[in-house]
């Protein structure tokens, strides 16, 4: 059997409602590309029926259809990363199973990549997150961008595609957490009290004393906050180091359903590995 040329990995937790019209449109989707590819369906620990679907599905598209069904719920990234690792196409693009990233634009994707770019990332131009998620994501995207000089639009999305080599460098690292949204407060926080230290108190005369003694308390409390968030952010780096030296397996992998590469019969392969941390949940 030739290596697929196109795999498309996609997370699935608790997605029984949303399956079928996924199944319905992504499938069509991809045969319209005219290129081999496979489907890598990652469970993600789901609660409903959506292992069951999954079933389902590789029995009706063996030859594209591959299942890795999580013992346990694990998150997204592993998801992912679960997918990564068992992917073979030379281009590998992830989806999310909602359907807010429209299986349609996949093609988009891939001529993006034919015009040199090892890395495509799509962008959510309506989204149907609430106010408040949107608000969040746009401060988050303006301090990364500070701190790290990486633009990126919309990193919530989840329609990108990655080339073989991005995808191998993803899969050989064995880092539990590889991001720690903290970093970003404790770098907001910095700057807050820095401005603190700007203000001037000199000519002050004894009818400004009340208001110098509060805005020493001002400063005191600031300063205080910086101190007990900096003993937190010790302490979170303290835990994961501790639980990335303990050199665990990220994820337990329950079976993997898929077709064997001869082309024989179907058949679910038990995949057993080790337990991953307990922080891990989507």
């Amino acid at each position: 059997m030739d290596a697929p040329q196109l795999s498309v990995v996609i997370p699935v937790y608790n997605e029984e409602a949303g399956l079928p019209a996924l199944f319905a449109r992504l499938y069509p989707a991809l045969d319209a590309l005219g290129v081999r590819y496979e489907v890598i369906f990652v469970n993600d620990g789901s609660r409903d029926r959506s292992a069951a679907l999954l079933r389902e599905q590789w029995a009706r598209r063996p030859d594209t259809t591959r299942v890795v069904l999580f013992n346990a719920n694990y998150g997204q990234h592993l998801a992912i990363v679960a997918g990564f690792e068992r992917c073979r196409g030379d281009r590998v693009v992830t989806l999310d199973a909602d359907l807010q990233n429209p299986p349609e634009e996949i093609g988009r994707l891939l001529e993006a990549m034919d015009a040199g770019h090892d890395y495509v990332g799509g962008v959510r131009r309506k989204r149907e997150d609430r106010w408040w998620r949107r608000a969040a994501s746009r401060a988050v995207n303006r301090v990364r961008e500070k701190i790290t000089r990486i633009q990126m639009t919309d990193h919530g999305c989840m329609l990108r595609a990655y080339s073989r080599e991005i995808v191998e460098a993803i899969a050989r690292s064995r880092e539990i957490s590889t991001f720690i949204p903290a970093l970003a407060l404790a770098t907001y926080v910095g700057e807050s009290v820095y401005r603190l230290f700007e203000c001037d108190y000199a000519g002050a005369d004894s009818r400004d004393a009340t208001a110098v003694f509060w805005d020493r308390d001002i400063l005191a409390f600031f300063l205080v906050g910086m101190v007990l968030f900096g003993l937190g952010l010790v302490g979170e780096y303290v835990g994961r180091i501790y639980q990335q030296v303990r050199a665990r397996p990220r994820y337990t992998v329950r079976a993997v359903l898929e077709s064997s590469a001869d082309g024989a019969a179907p058949a679910e392969a038990p995949a057993p590995t080790p337990a991953a941390p307990e922080s891990a949940h989507r």
